[in-house]
């Protein structure tokens, strides 16, 4: 709950050094001494607070020790009052999903991708509070590809395509199995969707998470024969011959060629590059791949993670994705790839329209 305190002045200038002498009595002279030698610690941590020495009592300015202490100050100068409100916490963000890679950083901290109900970034440090469903206390290398958690980050996020944030509470519910495949065949059931995969059978319901690498959401009749996926499923599996297990998260994989499209003539593969370079000539000082040797891929328009920039665009691709149609991408080598990943823009298959590029990660 919001505190506040108030103060009533009654005498003024006790912070200064000297205060002037006021009229009736309210405001009176005093002297005090500064005492740069004594430090001033708030919940352990030095600050750069300054004390006043006022006949042997020492004394903080008001507005920078309240700041200090996490109070937020206001003057009310018609009745005299310094009003110190306890500071409400911001809130946490929660996410609940699963652990799609794990890197161990330089200064020892972890680094985890999470996706599922949002796509963010979380460091994970000393001071995470990490615990099983039973309570039971973990640690980092608990964590791993395939982990499903709920977490809680923040309060504060960078602005960056994921956010990035800093992980304060994790809950590791359990560890999936993890399939990297193709998918054969798709169908609607009594219970909801069914997946066959090579030697394996996912069963989805409205638990179910469908979607890209990159957070967007996809629905159940997207899947098709031939779209390649990494599913999330399980720990359990029936001993049936292929076994069935429920599958969690079904990410698909960005990318993927459209099966049972026409490849494009070289003539028409060579408009699209000239297209795409006219689109990135602000950046070719950091492309390595030549201009004639971009590669040039038909790609279903719900397997891009595709950016627009103007509302031409995402009226566009709103309306490629609801028909269920292609794009074309045209993918760059750039002297910024292990930092960003490749260069890639993206255009209607049917009219060459540039849609936008590809979010770099």
């Amino acid at each position: 709950m919001k505190k506040k305190l108030t103060v009533i002045l009654s005498l003024v200038g006790i912070l200064g050094t000297t205060a002037a002498v006021g009229a009736e009595g309210f405001v009176e002279k005093v002297t005090g001494y500064l005492q740069k030698d004594v430090k001033i610690v708030v919940n352990g941590q030095d600050s750069k607070l300054t004390p006043v020495y006022i006949d042997g009592k020492a004394y903080l300015p008001v507005r920078d020790a309240a700041t200090q202490l996490g109070y937020t100050v206001n003057y009310d100068e018609a009745n005299k009052e310094i009003e110190l409100d306890e500071a409400e916490e911001a809130a946490l963000m929660p996410a609940t999903g699963v652990i799609v890679s794990v890197q161990t950083k330089e200064d020892g901290n972890t680094r985890i991708e999470l996706l599922g109900s949002t796509w963010v970034i979380l460091t994970v440090d000393k001071s995470t509070t990490i615990k099983s469903l039973d309570g039971k206390t973990l640690t980092a290398a608990d964590l791993k590809a395939g982990t499903q958690i709920d977490a809680e980050f923040g309060p504060a996020m960078a602005m960056s395509y994921p956010g990035q944030a800093h992980a304060v509470n994790i809950n590791v519910h359990a560890d999936r199995l993890v399939k990297e495949d193709t998918i054969k065949e798709v169908k609607h059931t009594d219970d909801g969707w069914q997946v066959q995969l090579d030697n394996l059978v996912l069963n989805g319901g409205k638990e179910t998470r469908v979607m890209t690498s990159q957070g967007e959401s996809l629905k159940w009749e997207d899947l098709k024969a031939g779209t390649k996926v990494k599913a999330y499923y399980g720990p359990i599996e029936t001993k049936s011959l292929p076994p069935q297990s429920p599958v969690f998260l079904l990410v698909v994989q960005t990318q993927s060629p459209v099966i049972g499209t026409p490849k494009m003539s070289p003539e028409a593969v060579q408009e699209y590059r000239n297209l795409a370079w006219a689109q990135v000539k602000e950046q070719t000082s950091h492309i390595t791949t030549k201009q004639d040797e971009a590669a040039v891929q038909i790609v279903s328009s719900n397997e891009v993670g595709v950016l627009p920039s103007t509302d031409e665009q995402k009226k566009l691709l709103t309306d490629v994705q609801a028909a269920h149609g292609n794009v074309v991408t045209v993918t760059y080598k750039t002297d910024q790839d292990e930092l960003l990943g490749p260069l890639t823009a993206v255009f209607d298959f049917n009219t060459k329209a540039f849609i936008g590029f590809n979010i770099r990660k």
